[in-house]
C-alpha cells in the first residue's frame, strides 16, 4: 500500500487506457451533458465539429476511472482537494482510445496524519492529448507523526 510518502516530484505513472464507443458517448451525453454534438450525429456533422464529440465530462469521468484503478485503489488514499486547471485541448471522437498518465507535480504535508500530492495529468487521444489537469489528492501518512515507517 502506497501512502504520502511514497510519492516522489517528478514520478510518473501510466494509468491505462480505455476507448470510447460511440453507443457510450451518446448515452453518457444524453443523461449529463445532452448537447446536439454529443448525442446527435446528424446535427453534430453540422456543428464546428464535423462529427460526434464526446463531452468534457465523459473523457473526465473516464480519467477518474483509471486514475483510481491505476493509481489510487492501492494507496491510502483519503480523497480529493480539488482539481485546477481542467481542460480540454481537442475533442475525442467515436473509437478513440484515451490513455491516462500522471506525473508528481508537488507534495505537501497537510496534517500529522495526511500529505497533499498535486498531479499533473493528462490525457492522450488517438493523436493529440485530450485533456489536462491538475487533480489535488490526499493520502495517509505512513506513520501519522512520527515520521517513521512501519515493518
Amino acid at each position: 500500500m502506497r501512502h504520502f510518502e511514497d510519492f516522489a516530484v517528478g514520478e510518473t505513472t501510466a494509468c491505462g487506457s480505455r476507448t470510447l464507443t460511440r453507443s457510450e458517448i451518446v448515452e453518457f451525453a444524453e443523461t449529463y451533458d445532452p448537447q446536439p454534438f454529443h448525442t446527435d450525429a446528424e446535427r453534430a456533422r453540422e456543428s464546428r465539429y464535423g462529427g460526434l464529440i464526446a463531452s468534457g465530462l465523459h473523457t473526465f469521468a473516464v480519467t477518474i476511472r483509471l486514475m483510481t484503478e491505476h493509481l489510487t485503489a492501492d494507496a491510502a488514499f483519503v480523497g480529493a482537494v480539488g482539481i485546477d486547471e481542467l481542460r480540454w485541448p481537442a475533442p475525442v471522437r467515436p473509437g478513440e482510445t484515451l490513455a491516462v498518465e500522471t506525473r508528481v507535480a508537488r507534495t505537501e504535508e497537510r496534517s500529522p496524519r495526511t500529505g497533499l500530492v498535486e498531479f499533473d495529468a493528462t490525457v492522450h487521444g488517438d493523436d493529440d492529448p485530450v485533456l489536462r489537469m491538475r487533480p489535488l489528492l490526499l493520502f495517509e501518512r505512513r506513520e501519522a507523526g512520527t515520521g517513521e515507517d512501519r515493518d
